[in-house]
């Protein structure tokens, strides 16, 4: 626990910033993508991405929904994490969680999809009894009830994926928090489909674009370019 405070003491002011500063910005532009498909007619030709062989086939497991909702904490820590490597490694990782929001983003608005959580049976389990059912209750209230809109790509395996690529391969994290993002990413990933938030395609539809942006921005290397103008 002293090693742990010792380290968030270490966390510079705009590691703080990006932490919360993303956290918002994701939740915004969530909102704001459907919106603008409501305003644009497109989200009246949503589509279900499901694909009933694999995703009728996997259980709802309400319990999950502490793990899935514990995704916005890991958010804030990403950056913060990300912030005590160098600043190049800083930039990079921004540029390309940058460019993984607005590619979500366009997805939302251009190619909505959908899912029917009364046809799918999630409400009525929802209402059962227990706290982990409770949860559920309140994770689909908060997230369009009866019928949620823009799964693809999964903004939890997108962010969660990127928050530990940020650290992968950073010296300054130690490699017990490195095997905890990790860890964390895969759980998280799992709880998006558990929790039936998610169909099956879109959590490697949110791990490909977080790979691709991060792999795009470390060729291009942005942090080296702006350090350098400096």
């Amino acid at each position: 626990m002293k090693r742990f405070r010792k380290q968030i003491r270490r966390v510079p002011w705009w590691g703080i910033a990006a932490g919360i500063g993303y956290f918002a910005l994701q939740y915004g532009m969530y909102r704001l993508g459907d919106l603008l498909s409501k305003v644009s007619g497109r989200k009246e030709h949503a589509f279900e991405c499901k694909i009933p062989a694999i995703d009728d086939r996997i259980p709802i497991v309400p319990v999950w929904s502490v793990v899935y909702l514990y995704s916005y904490i890991f958010w804030i820590m990403g950056p913060m994490a990300v912030s005590l490597t160098k600043k190049k490694n800083f930039i990079n990782y921004i540029c390309g969680l940058s460019l993984s929001y607005v590619i979500g983003f366009l997805f939302f608005v251009f190619m909505p999809t959908y899912m029917d959580r009364t046809k799918e049976g999630l409400m009525e389990a929802a209402e059962q009894p227990g706290p982990f059912n409770r949860l559920l209750k309140v994770i689909y209230a908060a997230d369009g009830s009866e019928k949620a809109f823009n799964l693809f790509p999964s903004y939890h395996c997108l962010i969660s994926t990127y928050c530990y690529l940020g650290v992968r391969h950073q010296p300054e994290i130690s490699a017990g928090f490195k095997a905890y993002s990790l860890l964390t990413a895969v759980l998280i990933s799992l709880s998006t489909v558990l929790t039936k938030q998610h169909y099956i395609i879109d959590v490697p539809g949110g791990v490909a674009i977080a790979v691709g942006s991060y792999a795009l921005m470390n060729k291009l290397d942005p942090g080296a370019r702006i350090l350098k103008e400096k």
